[in-house]
Formats: C-alpha cells, structure tokens, sequence
C-alpha cells in the first residue's frame, strides 16, 4: 500500500492536483471543440450546426469548465470567500447547463440529418447527452449539499465536469472513427488520476471517486445499451417532440 504524503505538503500539492485537473479538462475541452466553436472563423468549412442555442450552449459550456479553474485556483490562494461568492454564479449556471444541453440535444435528435458529423440514429444516439444531463446536475447537486465538507465538494464538482468532457474528447481528430471504447477511455483517465491522487496521498479510494467514478464509468456501456431499446427509442420519439 502506497504510503500517505505528510500532512505538512498535503495541502499544497492537493491545491496542484486538483488546479491541474483543472486545467486539463479546459485544455481538453478547447481542442475538442476549436475547429467548431472557439476557433471557428479559422474552419469556416468544418461541419458546426447553425442554430443559435448551440453557441449559446458552447458559451456557457466554456463558462462553467473556466469557473473551475477559477475556483480551484481561487481555494489554493486562499480566498474561499471569493470562492463561496463565485459558487452562486456556478449554481445558476449549472442550472442553465441543464436546460440549454437538454434542449440541445433533443433539437439534434429531431433533425433529418441528426448529430452532426454522427453516423448513429439520432434517436439512439439522444442516449449518449442524456445520460450526461442526469449525471452532471446530480454531482452538482451533491456537491452543493457537502458544499461544507471541501474533501466530497471538489470531487464531486470534478467529477461533474468530467462527465461533460465525452462531447469533446469525441470531437478529437481520429477519437470519434475509433468507437466508444476510445471517447469513453480516454475520459475515464480523468477518473484514473484522481483514484491515483487518492491512494497517493489518503492510502485509499475516498468514497466519491469509488462510487461516483463507478457510476460514471457504468453509465458509459449502460446508456449503449439501453439506446437501441424499444423503451428508449420510445421515449426518445415523446422527449423530441415536446419542442413542437
């Protein structure tokens, strides 16, 4: 069993650790979806969807991946009262994640052509965004309730955020044409370091990474499943044509 780190530097290097993780969920998010929004004038031929709320989405995806970083580096300066003002903010646009993607991915599940650059029936592959519309709002819920209890707070938070980077690991040149074993892979490497992180310095899986990296992991082959069921395919038939 890996020994623990001592007390005196925990504390620093947890602020590295988790002000990394941080940073590379925006690195990831920024290349998989440069060519499409962040950097989309210089691929004006790159396959995008035309309606709005897609940018307003990105707008707000983009936002809520840069206010965690904002927040871990503001937790590792010390200024938790900025922190806890910034989390306000967070809340109400966690809220506006939950929508905007919901309406989103049903808006792509209606098209005749559905997801752009997606080779599945829309319907189907409506699975895929809808899982994740369940899981990011339960972890940030959670980690609202043990907002107090920062050890279940962060995890939870980054965990939240790493059920979002599926969407752009998939758009990663090559990722999408290698299957779900390879956008679902490598976002679990994110779950992989903080279970490292935890033995390193706790000598033990701290109960969120285990089971709500669990969940996030189990939910990856379920939701493939699940979407060529009649059941699914039924409700994904009502959910479409709630917009009208």
């Amino acid at each position: 069993m890996a020994a623990p780190i001592t007390s005196t530097s925990r504390t620093a290097a947890e602020h590295r650790f988790f002000t990394a993780m941080a940073l590379a969920v925006l690195v990831t998010v920024f290349v998989g979806f440069s060519r499409s929004f962040f950097l989309r004038p210089m691929f004006p031929d790159w396959p995008a969807p035309y309606e709005t709320i897609f940018y307003v989405h990105g707008t707000v995806f983009a936002a809520w991946v840069g206010l965690l970083l904002v927040q871990t580096s503001l937790v590792a300066a010390g200024r938790t009262d900025l922190h806890r003002k910034a989390g306000v903010f967070g809340a109400l646009l966690a809220v506006a994640m939950l929508i905007l993607g919901t309406v989103a991915a049903l808006i792509a599940a209606r098209r005749a052509t559905g997801f752009v650059g997606v080779p599945v029936p829309p319907l189907q592959f409506l699975a895929v965004p809808i899982f994740d519309m369940v899981l990011f709002p339960a972890f940030v819920a959670l980690a609202l309730f043990r907002r107090r209890e920062p050890q279940y707070h962060k995890r939870l938070m980054l965990l939240a955020t790493i059920v979002l980077t599926t969407a752009a690991i998939a758009r990663w040149p090559g990722v999408f044409e290698l299957g779900p074993l390879a956008f679902f892979g490598l976002t679990d490497l994110f779950v992989v370091a903080l279970a490292i992180w935890d033995r390193r310095v706790l000598g033990r899986l701290h109960p969120v990474t285990l089971w709500g990296g669990l969940t996030l992991v189990a939910s990856q082959p379920l939701r493939l499943v699940v979407s060529g069921t009649d059941a699914w395919l039924a409700f994904a038939r009502w959910a479409t044509g709630l917009l009208g």
